[in-house]
């Protein structure tokens, strides 16, 4: 989108916003401009404020200093209401929609006088915002029987309906399909064309290039940069992000494929709504290779390693880690066998969040030798032992003492890779590792998955970014709804086929 001429006004512009909370400054003289008809990146590192800004420009925090702009005119936001009155809509990656009511009452929900509304002038108000745009939804659709790509249509629907101008969109593409991505950048060039404005939030770099004019760095709440997307790379904006530079390139190394560490045979289990999601479901992991399981969010994977993980028990099948068959919905056996498990959720499921860094680190080692002698826990061992896991991961803390949630997202998930991995796993199965970490943890992250397979480790790689599977993977499967759609080399992998794979196309 680049080559557009930015008119001298900024729709919105932010001079010296500063926040803070307690003892922390979250947002130090930070300086935002958003022209018409713009496409403005918003970038940092996790904990560099993008979030806080945007909140504040939202109306969810107060200023404490600084000044805002919209449209020239100063203004003082006390709520989100006062945002969406002056035409800001914000989007969330994760959808603030009524699952069980139709598309036009969730654009309705939370209209004044909504109650007293005419549903047929409004079903016309809506159906003429689509024709407009290019929307293709039917008003009269229950919510729940839409893809996630026609959600995020219809989150950007209601902000429309209400008159946005200016659309905050934070990782807008986390839970898209390589197909839906592009149906969501070919629907915000429209929007764009029409006159509104966006700020887009992504650790996705490429996409920046792809659909922004303008990027903005934020680094320890501050703006530490701005350049115009079309005399940028990625390489320079890693690196503006993160304070160093970064590799370019990760090398997958090479590693001589050994046994079978993990065996899946014909898995089949429903998720908590009683809905088959892994159906029939078998592959083959060996030692010294990454596998990939690609798909977009919601078709399986979260169930699937739930049953390697040994969280729920299946329905149907057999896991078996080195031919050894493993009892379902018992994650002691699974540990026992050696199988280091990186969960999707670090915060609900990787950690207990008011025990400290050590306590965490020592989760499955506290009745092992040295930490545990006859059953007697060794206080020394303990902290030699979590000494020896924050030197080795880099994992950045005022102690080993302090709780673990006072900890970035990118620190909590090296404190899950220390503990998980620092007894050289022969076995790691990684879902979603990198999920909401900036470019930075992300390539720690992918390191360390890199490090475990060239030592011999087979690694069952879970992920709903495609750009990591390809990156990390010596072979790729697909799941849609539950089941395998294909399977490829890294050497053959083709991206389009994939992407068609991930929405349930074959032929």
């Amino acid at each position: 989108m680049e080559g557009r001429i930015l008119e001298k006004q900024p729709v919105i512009e932010m001079r010296g916003v500063t926040k803070r909370f307690v003892d922390v400054i979250a947002n130090d003289k930070v300086d935002l401009k958003l022209f018409p008809k713009e496409v403005v990146a918003l970038l940092g590192e996790n904990g560099a404020g993008k979030t806080t800004l945007m909140n504040v420009l939202f109306g969810y925090y107060n200023l404490d200093g600084g000044e805002m702009l919209i449209n020239g005119e100063s203004v003082t936001f006390s709520s989100p209401k006062d945002a969406i009155n002056h035409g800001i809509a914000m989007i969330h990656q994760h959808f603030t929609l009524v699952q069980t009511q139709t598309v036009l009452e969730n654009v309705m929900i939370g209209m004044e006088g909504s109650f007293f509304l005419n549903y047929k002038k409004a079903k016309d108000k809506l159906l003429a915002i689509e024709k407009e745009f290019g929307f293709q939804l039917d008003p009269d659709a229950i919510v729940w029987t839409l893809s996630i790509g026609e959600q995020q249509k219809l989150e950007i629907l209601k902000a429309l309906y209400r008159g946005a101008k200016i659309l905050i969109m934070d990782e807008p593409t986390a839970v898209l399909a390589p197909t839906e991505t592009i149906e969501l950048f070919d629907t915000l060039r429209n929007l764009v064309k029409s006159g509104h404005s966006i700020i887009f939030i992504s650790h996705h770099l490429q996409e920046v290039m792809d659909i922004c004019d303008r990027v903005v760095v934020l680094r320890n709440g501050r703006r530490v940069a701005e350049a115009t997307v079309s005399e940028t790379t990625i390489p320079e904006l890693a690196s503006l992000m993160v304070g160093r530079e970064l590799l370019e390139r990760l090398d997958k190394g090479k590693s001589k494929t050994g046994d079978a560490v993990l065996e899946a045979k014909d898995l089949k289990v429903k998720n908590n709504r009683g809905i088959t999601a892994v159906d029939g479901l078998s592959f083959v992991l060996r030692e010294g290779e990454v596998l990939g399981v690609a798909g977009v969010s919601g078709n399986g994977q979260t169930e699937l390693s739930e049953m390697l993980f040994g969280e729920i028990k299946p329905e149907e099948g057999e896991i078996f880690i080195y031919g050894k068959k493993i009892p379902g919905g018992s994650p002691a056996a699974v540990i026992a066998e050696g199988m280091a498990r990186i969960p999707e959720d670090r915060i609900k499921t990787g950690l207990f969040m008011d025990l400290s860094v050590k306590e965490n680190m020592i989760l499955e080692s506290h009745i092992k030798e040295p930490i545990s002698k006859k059953g007697l826990i060794n206080m020394k061992e303990i902290r030699i032992f979590a000494d020896n896991c924050i030197n080795s991961f880099s994992v950045k803390t005022d102690g080993m003492d302090i709780p673990v949630k006072s900890l970035s997202g990118g620190n909590l998930q090296k404190v899950i890779l220390a503990r998980e991995l620092v007894g050289n796993p022969k076995l790691v199965v990684a879902c979603q590792p990198t999920r909401g970490l900036d470019v930075g943890a992300m390539e720690y992250v992918h390191q360390a998955m890199l490090d475990q397979k060239v030592s011999g480790s087979g690694v069952l790689l879970i992920s709903d970014d495609l750009d990591e599977i390809f990156l990390l993977s010596d072979r790729v499967i697909v799941m849609y709804e539950g089941k395998i759609m294909g399977e490829m080399s890294a050497e053959e992998a083709d991206r389009d086929k994939i992407g068609l794979w991930m929405s349930g196309v074959t032929s």
